[in-house]
């Protein structure tokens, strides 16, 4: 990488995965963005000053004297009406900055090519230094095009005045164009994580916050606008994701001047960040996703996050996690014959849940207090591990670090180390409180817990969770807003963690999915979706998470028949392939299947284990269906050579037969047979239909699967049928 700098007065054209990002940063001001979507090849100075000016709004009546330039940091000086940029203050002056660029850095790979203002180049990282003399802020703003054409940006504050500058606010937003009126976003609650919903963009800001000190289960997680209608395969649409794990905000904006952006940034609460002289807040890093159609927009998250260097490299380890086969009832003779069934159909990694350190009988005590529970483990993990590890499978362990029991010694002694403010402690939840990791001993005693134990034990996983929202969470002994101190300890944690215990992997877990975020995911290895496994659920939760974050990073397990969450009693075909398509791992007392389950579902792990490349490397492909009782899914090889679909059969239908279903994604111009696959025991709830011949399918070209496509089955509700499509070779 070559770092070259430019003068203040320049456009910027970067482009990269069929995406261009045009910036005009000329004349010392804070860039613009006067393009940002599908590529615009190579342009000129002059092309690219006549789209800029191509895109100048007229002055309209009763507005500023002047067309209004909205900054990726928006400015109030130069008439932007909307959400500002900054919102802050010192002492009540220096509320309105204006920031003049004193330099840019362009860090490129492949060199720039340059003709009079205009610089054009790949993939490449610019940063612009600004300062407000007046207001004495100095102002870092970084953008970022990613070789996949992910964009991402972020701002700092410096206080280089006298006195206290507070800061509220720091937010970065991207102009949409007028075409762009249709929000998609996601809603939830416990247990049913990312519910999509749309609704018109109107003047007036659409405004998701979270308060709840973590990412939560209702997050906006993508905030997506597009043209009306658009859908998996076609429709321009923007989205925009805050890469931060504690309050934040994602907002879509119309003016009554049809000016629209969108944008984000962290949520503070009063007074969390005030810089003394010289000091800095850096905000997260907002990621900005353009695609024509939601597929296309999700596969720049998922090839930045698959290019990573600390993206997992080896084969996703298929894994079962005992909470729902023993809750709290730890036994070691029945762990282990859970071990010996769990070895014995192929699971790689056995995770011990909640309910092995000191005093944890329930839910009601013993949090903080990470010293095995010598009443339960009078020899300690080490003959669970030792059994574990012999029958070739890695072990995992479950901490809670953030959060800690009033009845706990840690707490007896420490009360001062429990979130609050007020001269009283938060309302209990989940009869638990939050541990101020802020307070420096605090920290430093949770990381001594964990080191000691992951010292002691042959550990490779980490099941992190972190079961409440923060409430009152002040820092004693002044009660000041702690959230943005606690979400970055919690950072520190995992990264020292990490550090300490190298292949160390850790799943991010927040009672289910209320953690799923780009700044978790940093430093974590995947995410729990939620705490339902029911298939039913997980169908559209799964679906739609994937608008983040691949498939390997996506924790995905079959629960039991009877399911934990809602009582649906499920066939073990529907709980398997349903999950099979993720992390895959199971939730279940296998001592309490019978031994037609645990052969259906030794295949279904082998099943995974022979395709986990193609599913966790592929493209992933959703076709849009009319039909909400039915959807088509999968992965598709990035040469095209073959792909997995799932049909998936949630509700019954209003008509019988179905009709046509759609295989998108694959080589239009190459011919591929497209064949059922069978895994475990045959569904006897199915009537086939003519093109599946005797189970060699039919073949038919890419073009021809995506467009006209083929009949569907016949089946009953709560069914996943699997097909297979390979390229025939010319």
């Amino acid at each position: 990488m070559t770092t070259t700098a430019l003068p203040a007065d320049v456009f910027l054209h970067l482009t990269a995965g069929g995406v261009s990002v045009v910036l005009d940063a000329t004349a010392g001001r804070l860039p613009a963005v006067v393009h940002w979507g599908a590529s615009l090849e190579a342009q000129t100075a002059d092309s690219v000053d006549a789209l800029t000016v191509a895109a100048e709004e007229p002055a309209a009546g009763n507005v500023v004297d002047q067309a209004v330039r909205v900054a990726l940091l928006p400015e109030h000086h130069a008439g932007w009406e909307g959400r500002p940029g900054v919102v802050g203050h010192r002492g009540g002056a220096d509320w309105s900055l204006l920031f003049t660029v004193a330099s840019i850095d362009v860090e490129a790979e492949g060199g720039l090519r340059q003709d009079g203002r205009l610089v054009e180049t790949g993939p490449a990282a610019v940063t612009f230094r600004a300062r407000d003399e007046i207001g004495g802020v100095d102002l870092a703003l970084e953008v970022e095009l990613l070789a996949g054409g992910l964009v991402r940006t972020r701002a700092a504050v410096t206080n280089v005045g006298s006195g206290v500058y507070e800061v509220s606010e720091l937010n970065v937003a991207l102009p949409l164009p007028t075409r762009a009126r249709e929000i998609l976003d996601f809603a939830g609650r416990w247990s049913k994580e990312r519910i999509p919903q749309r609704r018109e963009l109107v003047v007036g800001s659409h405004l998701r916050e979270g308060r709840k000190g973590r990412t939560g289960p209702d997050a906006a997680t993508v905030l997506s606008v597009g043209v009306p209608g658009f859908g998996f395969r076609q429709g321009e649409v923007w989205g925009v994701h805050v890469a931060f794990s504690g309050n934040h905000r994602h907002y879509a904006e119309r003016l009554s001047t049809g000016a629209q952006v969108v944008g984000g940034g962290e949520l503070l609460l009063a007074g969390e960040i005030l810089l003394g002289e010289g000091q800095s807040y850096l905000g997260p890093w907002v990621y900005a996703s353009y695609g024509d159609g939601l597929d296309d927009q999700a596969h720049r998250f998922h090839r930045y996050l698959r290019a990573r260097p600390t993206h997992p490299r080896r084969p996703r380890p298929v894994t079962l996690n005992v909470w729902e086969a023993v809750y709290f009832d730890h036994d070691l003779d029945r762990l282990i014959v859970l071990a010996d069934r769990a070895a014995a159909v192929g699971v790689e990694r056995f995770v011990l849940d909640d309910g092995w350190f000191a005093g944890r009988r329930d839910d009601t005590r013993g949090l903080g207090d990470w010293t095995v529970d010598r009443d339960v483990w009078p020899d300690g993990l080490g003959p669970l591990i030792d059994h574990v590890r012999g029958l070739g499978m890695e072990f995992g362990l479950w901490f809670e670090p953030e959060m800690v029991s009033e009845d706990s010694e840690l707490a007896r002694a420490h009360p001062d180390w429990i979130m609050q403010t007020g001269g009283r402690l938060p309302l209990r939840s989940r009869h638990q409180q939050v541990l101020d990791l802020g307070i420096a001993a605090a920290y430093e005693h949770i990381l001594e817990r964990m080191s000691a134990i992951l010292a002691e034990y042959d550990i490779a996983y980490i099941k992190w969770d972190h079961n409440r929202d923060l409430i009152d969470a002040g820092t004693p002994p002044t009660g000041r807003a702690g959230v943005h101190e606690q979400t970055l300890a919690a950072y520190r944690l995992m990264d020292a963690l990490k550090a300490r215990f190298p292949g160390l992997e850790i799943e991010s877990c927040s009672s289910g999915g209320a953690r799923v975020d780009l700044g978790v995911l940093e430093r974590t290895d995947r995410v729990w979706v939620s705490d339902c496994v029911d298939p039913l659920e997980r169908q559209q939760m799964n679906r739609w998470t994937m608008q983040l974050l691949p498939p390997e990073l996506l924790g995905s397990h079959v629960g039991s028949p009877v399911n934990h969450t809602t009582g649906r009693d499920l066939a073990l075909s529907f709980r398997a392939g349903t999950a099979v398509f993720g992390h895959f791992g199971i939730e279940w007392d296998l001592a309490r299947a019978t031994d037609a389950d645990l052969d259906d579902l030794t295949e279904w792990v082998d099943f995974h284990i022979r395709h986990r490349e193609l599913l966790h490397g592929g493209d992933l492909v959703r076709a849009d269906q009319v039909d909400p009782a039915f959807q088509v899914y999968g992965s598709v090889a990035p040469d095209g050579s073959e792909a997995l679909f799932f049909l998936a059969f949630l509700g019954r239908p209003n008509e019988s037969p179905h009709g046509r279903f759609t295989l998108p994604g694959l080589d239009g111009d190459a011919p591929y047979r497209v064949r059922p696959v069978t895994v475990g025991a045959a569904d006897p709830g199915r009537t086939d239909p003519r093109w599946y011949g005797d189970g060699t399918g039919t073949v038919l070209t890419g073009r021809v699967l995506a467009t006209a496509g083929l009949q569907l089955p016949l089946s009953l509700p709560e069914r996943v049928v699997v097909l297979h499509a390979s390229r025939i070779a010319g």
